[in-house]
Order: structure tokens, then C-alpha cells, then sequence
């Protein structure tokens, strides 16, 4: 053996001692683990298991569930379990197994649970997982019957429609076509037009006192008008896409294309919201808005029906089946959706129209089977 060699294996072994008897490798230490000084540098352990419910599991909103959670196989050393539902902790669970009753909520939605469970030997071990919350309104089926039929631009993208004082105030969309009108009933005549910029796509539309306001699609921006000149008064930001709006007594109500309905202030500062849901599950692809006598109506964007909801809920109340509104005759190919719902309030008259649809109709709608 050459003498570099030599020297070589007598630096190793010396290190080797030295490692063994500080019984470290070398690495500093974390704050507080030294001996007895905790548990950071320890494995993690599975602790504990959930027995009920399961993962993605499907509730009645007024059911009560039973979070059960047990010592996983081959664990005695888990001092306490924590109980968390919808980021709050609700108790402290000291033996095992045990069985927490979690309320009903009364509402609809997705609902996280966890339990994190602690030992003076490992490291803390959580696990999480989340139950849907169904309605547990049955939805009423209805149909409509039309009343008249009032002509409608044929070359409107109908994204959002008012009715106020005789006339109706429509927001319609696509790149490039994107306006707000002010347009007669009666001719279907736009009487005021004003044009978005062409980068933009038109939605919703709502009014609010003497303002309407105007959604865009994705830019996340939307803009307020004087009602009577169409100049414009304010611009409007907001973190979602833009889909419908209206009114609620002093707020705005908004649809992003999703399950969810937000309450704003004038100045589109989110107050509250909702999610919507069925007995079979959450609704999405909400749309046009209308508030029909404190109940929330909203196209299905894709199909013919409209959703009436319970707005204080998210609750589905009922449907209306839309189907063949507007005759075979009368289709092109460019036709597109259902989309656009007025309420006249002083007349209690609910109006109807689509994207590039020939025609708005005024509608009535009963429950299916009633005369």
C-alpha cells in the first residue's frame, strides 16, 4: 500500500470516530431538536385512518354526517386527534376510536373535514378529505306557454336584457360585434347604440338606479353608463370571467360561467355569495340573470332550460324546459342558445329571447301537469 494511500484510510477512520461519538452526521441541527427537544427530525407516521365518511361521499344538505376516525394498524402512540370542518376546529378527540356528529348545514356546497392527530412520538399527521352537500329541494318541472312574439335583431348576440319604463336595455356580445342598446319592444327598433371597443366581448348587462352596468367576458373589466345618454361614468374590475348580472333590491348579482352567484355592492365590491346546487349536484354553466319576485332565474348556458334559484340558498327550486321556443322554421345556421330573460315588474310580464335569435317572446310558465 503507498504511503498516500495509507494516510488516506487513517484520515476516514479518523472522521468515522469522531461522527460516531457526536452521534451526528455533520449536518446542524434544527432549532429545538436537539434530545428531547422534539420530533421535526423524525419520520412521518400514519397515525390515524377515517372510517366514515368516505372521500367525495354525497349528503343531503339536512343530513347529519358522522366524521369516525380510528388508530391506524400497528399504531398505539397517537395522544390526540383535532376535528376540523370548513377550516374550523369543532373538538379534540383523546382516545380512539371516536366519532365526531358534524350538523347539518342547511346548505348546499362542498365540505372539507380533517383530522390531524398528535404524538409525542411522530410527527404530526393530517388527513383531509371533502363530502358534497346536495339540495334537498326536489326541483319543480315547468313549462312556458308564449303569449306574443315580438321581433328581435336577428344580428344580436343577446348577452344580457332589461326591461325598464317600456324599453328594453340589451347587452350582446362576440369580438368586433359587442354593444349596449336601448331598443322598442313593439319594431324591435334600436333606438340608442353604443359600441364596445373591438377588442372586447359583451355580457351581462343590469340596472341600478339611473346606471347600467356591463360585464366583458374574460378582460375582467366592466363599465357603468348614465341610462339616458350611454356615457360612460366608471369602469368596474373583477377577478372572475363575466357572465350575467341583475339587481337585487341594492345589489348586483353576478355569474361567472361556474356553480357560484355573487352579491356586490354598487362599486362591485364582492359582499356575499352563494353556490348552487340540485338534489343531484351543483349547476353550473350559469348565465343570464333576471330576479323574478325574490326568486333568481338563470339560463343553463348549452341547453333550453332556465334554473330557478333560491338566491339566500343557492337551491335549485325548479326548472323550466325551453325546448323548441323558437320554431325549426325560423333557425339559420349562425342560430345560437337560449340567453336573455327581462322581467316587467309593473306588469308582471317575464320576456325571453336567444343569441341572434329572430324573435323575443313574452312568456308565461305553470308547473307541468297543471292546467
Amino acid at each position: 500500500m503507498k504511503k498516500e494511500t495509507v494516510f488516506t484510510f487513517f484520515i476516514l477512520l479518523l472522521v468515522t470516530a469522531v461522527i460516531s461519538c457526536s452521534g451526528s452526521s455533520g449536518k446542524k441541527a434544527a432549532p429545538g431538536t436537539g434530545k428531547g427537544e422534539g420530533i421535526s427530525s423524525v419520520p412521518a407516521r400514519r397515525l390515524i385512518e377515517v372510517l366514515s365518511p368516505a372521500d367525495n361521499e354525497s349528503f343531503t344538505c339536512t343530513d347529519r354526517i358522522i366524521f369516525s376516525v380510528a388508530r391506524a394498524a400497528g399504531n398505539d402512540k397517537t395522544d390526540s386527534v383535532q376535528i376540523w370542518v370548513a377550516g374550523k376546529r369543532i373538538s379534540t378527540l383523546t382516545s380512539l376510536p371516536a366519532a365526531v356528529e358534524i350538523p347539518p348545514s342547511g346548505m348546499p356546497g362542498r365540505l372539507s373535514l380533517k383530522a390531524v392527530a398528535f404524538s409525542s412520538s411522530f410527527k404530526p399527521h393530517t388527513l383531509t378529505l371533502f363530502v358534497s352537500l346536495l339540495s334537498d329541494i326536489n326541483p319543480v318541472l315547468y313549462r312556458y306557454s308564449v303569449v306574443k312574439a315580438f321581433p328581435h335583431d336577428r344580428r344580436a348576440y343577446t348577452q344580457g336584457l332589461v326591461w325598464d319604463q317600456g324599453f328594453f336595455y340589451e347587452g350582446t356580445g362576440q369580438t368586433g360585434e359587442s354593444s349596449l342598446r336601448k331598443v322598442d319592444p313593439e319594431s324591435g327598433k334600436v333606438i340608442s347604440q353604443l359600441n364596445l371597443d373591438p377588442s372586447l366581448f359583451g355580457e351581462g348587462v343590469a340596472l341600478l338606479g339611473e346606471r347600467i352596468y356591463q360585464l366583458t367576458w374574460t378582460t375582467r373589466v366592466g363599465f357603468v353608463y348614465d341610462k339616458e345618454t350611454f356615457s360612460q361614468v366608471n369602469k368596474i374590475y373583477y377577478q372572475t370571467q363575466g357572465w350575467g348580472l341583475t339587481t337585487m333590491g341594492e345589489k348586483l348579482v353576478m355569474s361567472d360561467g361556474t356553480n357560484i352567484i355573487r352579491f356586490l355592492d354598487a362599486d362591485f365590491n364582492v359582499l356575499s355569495s352563494v353556490e348552487v346546487w340540485d338534489n343531484k349536484g351543483k349547476v353550473e354553466n350559469l348565465n343570464e340573470l333576471e330576479m323574478i319576485e325574490g326568486e333568481l332565474w338563470a339560463n343553463i348556458w348549452q341547453t333550453d332550460r332556465i334554473a330557478r334559484i333560491d338566491p339566500s340558498t343557492g337551491k335549485v327550486t325548479g326548472y323550466i324546459d325551453m325546448g323548441n321556443l323558437l320554431p325549426r322554421e325560423e333557425r339559420r345556421p349562425d342560430t345560437d342558445v337560449l340567453n336573455g330573460i327581462a322581467w316587467d315588474e309593473t306588469h308582471k310580464r317575464i320576456f325571453v329571447t336567444g343569441k341572434y335569435w329572430p324573435k323575443l317572446y313574452e312568456i308565461t310558465v305553470v308547473p307541468q301537469g297543471r292546467n
